[in-house]
């Protein structure tokens, strides 16, 4: 199901109207250790907010605002951002950070907060592995429904290039999304990424985003180099049946409009809402982000 969502002309949000903080714990999974935050009523309606690259948490301040109110929120730092770490370190540290330690990391924090039933929401990376955390078994009746923003499940992506390069007529579908994809093959560069964040990239964005990220941007590029193109890591591929929500802004300059294409193969119960925005729109625009998050939230209490 394709919906069509335009939000309204309304001046950018003040960067300073950030939320109150959160009651924060530490939560230890395998190899890391996580900050985590819980803010609004423990034992109502849960939402776990996990968010991508090079960011932490607070990129969903605007949002936890309105979610607070009358729900539990959680957010926490992921394994490479924030305040959290990983605490391994040698041969083994780049291993830390494959997807199926980031899926542990998610239902470690459900387990810590005591939260049986949740409505999860992934944006960049968060989404990615928000993807894997619904295909695996421990989601039956847990991960009520999904949101998913600028983020694809790999196995699809996977899937969705080599359908495109076996069919000529869909080759400059692949091509395009190759050139939004240029760096993740950069990132791959031994200290060149990280010396770019360190002495350029960081000040840049903090400006741009108007808030800290301190070494999250070099951190995180360790997401890439262990995931993208390594073997020992297995993609999820067993779909899910519960809602899917997916958000496509269609200004993003990573990711293709296009990829939702066959998605309903594996999870039949996806529906697509495209907003005329930019990739950063959930903290951006997060006003328009809650009051569609809450739209559907209110559409599927129970999943």
């Amino acid at each position: 199901m394709d919906r069509n969502h335009h939000p309204g002309q309304q001046p950018q949000e003040p960067r300073g109207g950030r939320t109150a903080p959160g009651r924060r714990r530490t939560v230890r999974s395998r190899g890391a250790e996580l900050a985590v935050y819980e803010y609004g009523t423990p034992g109502a309606e849960s939402v776990l907010l996990v968010h991508g690259y090079p960011d932490d948490h607070s990129v969903f301040d605007g949002v936890v605002n309105r979610l607070a109110a009358d729900r539990h929120v959680i957010t926490y730092d992921t394994r490479n951002a924030g305040a959290s770490r990983v605490t391994g370190d040698g041969a083994e540290r780049l291993a830390s950070y494959r997807l199926d330690l980031l899926v542990e990391d998610l239902y470690a924090v459900l387990d810590a907060t005591g939260t049986p039933a949740v409505h999860v929401v992934g944006h960049d990376w968060g989404s990615i592995q928000g993807w894997a955390a619904i295909q695996d078994p421990r989601a039956g009746g847990r991960i009520l429904s999904y949101t998913s923003i600028s983020g694809p499940d790999l196995g699809h992506f996977r899937r969705w290039f080599r359908t495109r390069l076996r069919s000529p007529r869909l080759w400059p579908q692949a091509l395009m999304q190759a050139l939004r994809s240029w760096y993740v093959a950069a990132f791959q560069i031994p200290a060149l990424p990280d010396a770019a964040w360190e002495h350029l990239l960081t000040d840049r964005y903090e400006k741009y985003a108007g808030r800290r990220i301190g070494d999250s941007g070099v951190r995180g590029l360790q997401l890439y180099r262990a995931n993208m193109f390594r073997s020992g890591g297995a993609i999820p591929d067993g779909g899910y049946a519960g809602p899917v929500h997916v958000i496509v802004p269609l200004k993003d300059p990573f990711l293709s409009p296009k990829l939702t294409e066959g998605l309903e193969t594996r999870f039949p119960r996806v529906e697509v809402t495209k907003v005329h925005a930019g990739h950063w729109w959930p903290e951006r625009r997060s006003e328009d982000f809650a009051a569609l998050l809450l739209r559907w939230l209110a559409a599927h209490p129970d999943g």
